[in-house]
Order: structure tokens, then sequence, then C-alpha cells
């Protein structure tokens, strides 16, 4: 039989009322077999956050310091749980396992998965599910990839069709045994690669959103949300830094092309957003573009050089100053006789000076300029290749808006437009772009 794989965010499991949310979702299939929860979220928004308190109960533990306040406000949470359930899971015992690991010395990797190592144990005693330590089986490589052998041995534990199995997120082992996280948010990852593993014919990601907006609610008001996008474009979008989806949770189940479902576990009757390796018919149709997102706090490095085109390696040598700094680039922008690099701002930190001093040694440039405070924002779709008036339709936009476009960039696969405007004037540009688009 198929199978939906569910991963459950740490806003589906922050408390016990939100459990029995959870459970309702899963009941309510029975091809929901697999399922990933986070760590419990944040109830409020003073609180902080569990993953925060183990992390700062490992710093506390590692200068023999007494942790006991934040370890008793993550006893606290997992203890209330599991009263509220009427649950038998021996949550006390785990917890002072935990604090006694924690005084004899563990590692931050180790100590950042309990949070969801604990709530899986909760989530599996509730659903009356099989609980799988994805220590046992997910196995995680020192770039931080996951190792291929994961998915035959996920596999095979999650292959009894009558079962129901509870897998934590955000951690697994690397090849000495040793547990080892994912980047923040990597629940997302480890939902994916249970999906892939167990060949799902769907992995939803519940959360507490409706599926995806076309655009940041904090600048554009109740934007539009997105029915069906595709891996391409999500990938576009969030890179230029919408909050929309782990980015690196996509490989593995676009590898195997299976859908993402992105829901919410308090209002479980939307459909949510389906990300997809090919838009429908219809999708392509009726959208011109998929959303609109940025980022500020970019720097541009502008040079100008006389017969600049003819002086063979002129970029690699400006490229490879900024390799010898450690400090990589978003975008390369260029011209016969002009070049220009941006660069994150948090990238360049206070290496400015000495990077324009080695680029003037190096290459003798005729000028050289660094401009501050630009913000990049990428109008992303997959059928605007195919549509005429697309880039007509961003210039008059932010023209109507009073917007000066400082940089403009399309990349080979013409799946979005990027322009660069001042920061002052990003969210005037973003509301400026969505109206021509969307209202």
């Amino acid at each position: 039989m198929s199978l939906i794989v569910c991963k459950f965010g740490g806003s589906s499991v922050a408390d016990h009322r939100q459990f029995i949310k959870v459970k309702a979702i899963v009941d309510a299939n029975p091809k929901r077999r697999v399922i990933v929860p986070s760590a419990p979220g944040k109830r409020t928004a003073a609180e902080t956050k569990l993953t925060d308190l183990l992390f700062l109960c490992h710093k506390m533990a590692a200068v023999k310091a007494d942790f006991s306040g934040p370890f008793e406000q993550i006893r606290d949470r997992y203890i209330e749980i599991e009263r509220e359930l009427g649950l038998s899971t021996n949550m006390g015992l785990e917890l002072e396992k935990f604090r006694a690991e924690l005084g004899a010395g563990q590692t931050p990797d180790y100590a950042a998965s309990r949070g969801e190592y604990f709530c899986g144990l909760l989530m599996a005693s509730y659903l009356g599910a099989e609980f799988v330590d994805p220590a046992d089986f997910i196995i995680i490589d020192a770039s931080g990839c996951v190792d291929p052998e994961t998915y035959q041995l996920l596999a095979r534990r999650l292959e009894d069709p009558a079962k129901r199995y509870v897998i934590p997120g955000y951690y697994g082992r690397d090849r000495q045994g040793r547990i080892k996280t994912f980047s923040r948010g990597g629940s997302d990852i480890s939902g994916a690669i249970a999906a892939r593993a167990a060949k799902a014919e769907v992995y939803e990601n519940w959360t507490d959103v409706s599926g995806l907006l076309m655009a940041d609610p904090r600048i554009v008001a109740n934007p539009r949300p997105m029915s069906e996008v595709s891996y391409r474009e999500i990938r576009e979008l969030s890179y230029m830094g919408a909050s929309v989806f782990h980015d690196e949770a996509i490989l593995p189940v676009r590898e195997a092309g299976i859908p993402i479902n992105i829901r919410n576990t308090n209002k479980p009757e939307d459909p949510g957003t389906m990300i997809v390796a090919k838009l429908s018919p219809e999708t392509e149709k009726n959208t011109e573009i998929a959303g609109i997102a940025g980022k500020k706090h970019f720097s541009m490095i502008c040079l100008e050089k006389s017969l600049m085109n003819k002086e063979v390696g002129f970029a690699y040598r400006l490229l490879g100053i900024l390799e010898s700094r450690g400090i990589s680039f978003e975008h390369c922008p260029s011209s016969i006789d002009s070049i220009n690099v941006i660069i994150e701002d948090g990238r360049l930190g206070d290496k400015a000076e000495v990077i324009l001093n080695e680029i003037q040694r190096v290459l003798q440039p005729d000028s050289m300029e660094l401009e501050r405070d630009l913000a990049l924002i990428a109008i992303v779709g997959e059928e605007m290749s195919h549509t005429v008036g697309i880039a007509a339709k961003v210039f008059i936009a932010l023209r109507n808006a009073g917007v000066n476009i400082r940089i403009i960039n399309q990349g080979a696969s013409e799946l979005n437009i990027i322009v660069g405007v001042s920061s002052e004037d990003y969210e005037k540009a973003v509301r400026a772009l969505y109206s021509a688009f969307v209202d």
C-alpha cells in the first residue's frame, strides 16, 4: 500500500492540544503511516526555544556551571505534555538520564537532538506507533549531507504496511556512530529522507500556515497563497530569502519525484501548497509568476577597465581574490569594459578595504567603487520565459513607484529576473511588483 510521510513542525507539537490535532490528522487517513516530529515549538513569543535551552544546558554543563534553571524549563514542557495526554512514557526517567549525560560530558549535537528525541517518544506513545531512532538509520557525512546508504537502511525498517512509525527529525549519526544534527530547521530534511526511503506518494509538511505565499506578508498585505509551485521555483524563492521551506529538504524528494504538500495543522481542511516536479497545465496557463522574494544587506564592487574583455583571466583573478579571503559572491553582471560583483554584507564583513586594495594592486582597474546598502529582489516563475512582456512589467512597475533600478540580472534558465535597488526602496519595490503581477 502506498503511504504518506507527515512531518509536523514545532508549532504543530507545541503542547498537548497540538498533539491532539496531530492525532486527528493522522487518524483521518490510513496512508499517513510515517510521522516525523520536530521539537515542541514556542507557545508564546516570549518563550525561549527548546533547542536554544538545550544548547544552553550543554554550554553550562561544559564549564561545570549549574544548568538546573534551563533544564527545569525543558523538563516541565515534556512532563506537561505527558501528563495532560495521560501517557506512560517514563519521561521523568528519560530526562534524568539526559541530565546525567550532560554532567558527564556530551557533544552539542547530542544535546540539541534530544528536543526531537523526547518529542518522538511522546508522539509514538500517543499514536500507538513504533519509535524509530534516526541514529540507527540516518547517516550524515562529514559535509552534512545524507549518505546514500541511509535510504536502504531506513526503507527496510519501514517496510511493514500494517505499522505506523514515528521518526524524530533533525538528527542522525556519523560514520563513527556519534549523534549528528542537520542545520537548524533540519526536521524538514528528515521528513524528506523518510519520504524517499519509504517511496511515499506524497510528503506532507504540516506547519502553522495554509501553504506558501506569493510575497512576504510583513511587506504585502494578505498576499495570495500559491496552490502549486515547482521544485525549481521554490528553490529560487528560498534562496532569495523567502521563509518557505528548508532548501536542503527539497533534494531527496526532488530526485525521487515525490511531491511536497505544505499544510496547516490548525486548519487541516485547507489544501495548502503542492510543490511538484512539473506544473499542471492549468497552473502553467493561468500563472505568470510563482512569487516574489528578496533580501537586504548587499554590497557591490564595481570595476571599469578599458579593453577588459581582451585581458584573459580578468574575471578569474577578480574572483580568485574573493576566494583567497573565503568570500563567496551572489551575482557577477558584466559588460565589455566593466564588471560588478555582488556580495552579501555578512560575508564581506570588515574585509572590504583589504579586498579593494588587493583588487587595485592585482587588476589595476581604471576606476573602482564599493556601493553599499543594496537589496536584491527576485521575480520567479517557470513560465516567464514563455510569456511576452514580463520584463516590461517589472521595469514599468518600478518606474511608476519611483524606484531606481541599480542592478538587472537574469539567470541562464530564465526562471527569474533579479533587480537590485537601494535598501530604503526595498519594501516599496516589492509592493509595486506584487501589485503589477497579482492585484
